[in-house]
């Protein structure tokens, strides 16, 4: 049966043995932590691991020709070896118990990269939630443009707030095959994915179209890995096949308990703290939107109008035109308060502490907004991230 959305089952690849010491977490976290993947590579050991086939960025360098080569070598001979199980026309329900010890639940299938795009402005079924960086997706299309495989970290969010999916899933979970059931390494909790019969897909596919009703055709934002699912739409721009014309995911609903969004604050270095506030102050006029002002010893609050629906891309905006006209002003990303105050007491920099994103905005945020400003939140912490474990053809 045809539904009228892009979510559907997949072709999906799962090793034979080994799940400990084959899936390993997205490549985009620790990148400043060689250490932490030191201890993947103990724990893979001499096994068949998703580490040889994902390039981590901890690893990224001006030339990775060499490293491409041989990760695409390395899919291709666990093809051969037969190290995997093919499941055809499957959905997986994904139980994740977290670091924390909260349970996030998904299910992971294929999405249809035709009704996905990263522009801001987009009326697409799947929309990127934060701005997309194009000076990422060259360096991950050389990776992505030959390799035989793909191997999903792309986590989507949908808006399910009775959570009528889940609520099914869970109730009939005792009639599903179990596809994996394990510890993951490096103390990230644990993992069970259930295959869905025929009857729990249909059900599964069907509630999705009412949701996607419900919204105006609005059904998926992406969570995580949005540079990832950029770099397939433009491989798949650039050699549209049947395999390339989809991209394998994970979708979640925004209302699981389990996932908590922090917002990431920023901090401005290089700069006078009175008159850039003044600027700002003078640029909006005034509102109703709250920003902390922290800057060596003394806060201040400050209100503004708005520019955006949320604070954070009212103050972005701002950012990013005051950095143009003053180029010794450096702005960085951070999380806590405490790491805020803490950089703001330098020299010559300032923090904005604001009210973070709630999950019931993010949906209303990007359909007013196009995408959210670049670092508006943060969704859980680097050990909680999607790990690799399915894989799919796309050669």
């Amino acid at each position: 049966m045809k539904y009228n959305h892009s979510f559907s089952a997949a072709d999906i690849l799962l090793p034979k043995t080994d799940f400990e010491s084959w899936a390993v977490v997205a490549c985009d976290q620790y990148t400043s932590e060689p250490e932490y993947w030191e201890k993947v590579k103990e724990c893979a050991a001499d096994k068949p691991s998703a580490l040889n086939i994902v390039l981590p960025e901890v690893y990224l360098s001006e030339d990775n020709s060499q490293l491409i080569e041989n990760i695409n070598k390395n899919m291709q001979s666990y093809i051969d070896s037969g190290i995997f199980n093919e499941y055809k026309d499957s959905l997986i329900y994904v139980e994740r118990i977290q670091s924390d010890g909260k349970l996030r639940r998904g299910i992971v299938g294929k999405i249809d990269l035709e009704s996905y795009d990263y522009h801001t402005g987009t009326n697409a079924e799947i929309r990127a939630t934060e701005q997309t960086v194009l000076s990422r997706i060259p360096p991950r299309v050389e990776i992505r443009k030959n390799a035989p495989l793909e191997m999903p970290h792309v986590m989507l969010l949908f808006d399910d707030i009775e959570d009528k999916i889940f609520k099914y899933l869970e109730a009939n979970k005792s009639d599903f095959k179990i596809a994996y059931d394990f510890t993951l390494m490096c103390n990230a909790g644990s993992i069970k994915g259930y295959f869905l019969n025929d009857d729990a897909k249909k059900t599964v596919l069907s509630l999705l179209e009412n949701l996607k009703r419900q919204n105006d055709g609005f059904l998926f934002c992406v969570g995580d890995g949005n540079h990832s699912l950029a770099t397939a739409k433009e491989c798949y721009n650039q050699n549209k096949t049947e395999n390339s014309r989809y991209a394998l995911a994970e979708i979640v609903n925004i209302h699981d308990k389990a996932l908590e969004f922090e917002p990431i604050y920023r901090v401005v270095f290089g700069v006078n703290p009175e008159e850039l506030i003044n600027e700002f102050v003078e640029t909006l006029g005034k509102g109703s939107q709250k920003f902390t002002c922290v800057y060596g010893d003394t806060t201040k609050e400050i209100v503004v109008g708005a520019t955006a629906k949320l604070a954070v891309g009212t103050l972005q905006g701002f950012l990013d035109d005051y950095v143009k006209n003053h180029p010794e002003a450096e702005v960085d990303y951070i999380h806590g308060e405490e790491s805020l105050k803490k950089l703001a007491s330098r020299e010559n920099a300032i923090g904005f502490i604001f009210d973070g994103m709630q999950k019931n905005e993010l949906f209303v945020a990007v359909n007013f907004d196009g995408s959210l400003p670049r670092k508006t939140f943060s969704m859980g912490h680097a050990d909680d991230k999607r790990f690799y474990i399915e894989a799919r053809k796309i050669k």
